[in-house]
């Protein structure tokens, strides 16, 4: 219950401005334990959105993360700006919708990125989902790993073919065309995301199934793009068994619930 009301508390509190500034691009990402990650982070993050020419605002939100990386960003924050580097301090882990919800509550652009904070999705991506969406209009932008030219680098058989079969089985039950349900790297029109965070209840990595799966039933427009994620760097990966039990329990949900 403290987990849904802290998200439904950050997505009403995000709701008043929930149009935003249609030439900002706010770029949200989730941090547990990613101190190493941070400077290489921004510097590439601001590296590719000054040669696209897009005007950019950096969210981390950050749950407690024992190993500093609040106090990392806040040093970051003397060399870009608090206005361009923005942090969301939270005392613990509040799962990964309220901490989207809190990041998008912190932000004020019309257009908001979500990605990882530890370098699987590279910000040199992030010019294609925009120009995808201006080319097509679409609400949502995915980076997919298994369109051609996409794909995963860094990871051995058994996780490749757990991930390719959880996107078959999503795809295949939910009836959607998306071929990455699971990925978290997107673009998301401001407006349609705020909407469609309170209602997301699934938690982990099924989260991102779910809300791509309510923007389709929402009557969304969403397209794709290739991307090639890159397994961690720096820190150990966040990806389990619970995970993958979590992703189960998220598709039984949605085919009751859509």
């Amino acid at each position: 219950m403290a987990r849904r009301a802290a998200r439904g508390a950050a997505v009403a509190a995000a709701a008043a401005g929930s149009s935003g500034d249609p030439t900002l691009y706010s770029i949200i990402a989730p941090t547990y334990n990613e101190a190493q990650n941070m400077p290489l982070l921004a510097a590439l993050l601001d590296e590719a959105c000054a040669a696209a020419g897009l005007t950019y605002e950096l969210v981390v939100v950050d749950d407690g993360s024992p190993d500093g990386t609040a106090d990392v960003v806040r040093a970051l924050q003397a060399v870009y700006g608090a206005q361009r580097l923005r942090l969301v301090s939270r005392p613990r882990k509040l799962g990964l919708g309220s901490a989207y919800a809190a990041g998008l509550a912190a932000s004020s652009g019309g257009w908001v990125v979500l990605m990882d904070a530890d370098l699987s999705h590279h910000p040199k991506h992030i010019p294609a989902l925009v120009a995808r969406q201006a080319a097509t209009g679409a609400d949502v932008v995915c980076g997919s790993r298994y369109l051609p030219d996409g794909g995963v680098a860094g990871w051995g058989l058994a996780r490749k073919l757990t991930s390719r079969g959880a996107n078959v089985l999503a795809r295949t039950a939910l009836g959607l065309a998306p071929s990455d349900l699971t990925g978290a790297f997107r673009l998301y029109r401001r407006a349609l995301l705020a909407r469609l965070l309170p209602a997301a209840r699934c938690t982990g990595y099924a989260f991102q199934m779910e809300v791509v799966a309510r923007a389709a039933a929402a009557g969304a427009r969403i397209e794709e793009v290739p991307i090639v994620f890159v397994d961690r760097l720096y820190g150990a990966s966040k990806l389990g068994p619970h995970e993958f039990a979590q992703f189960l329990s998220g598709l039984a949900r949605l085919l009751l619930e859509l």
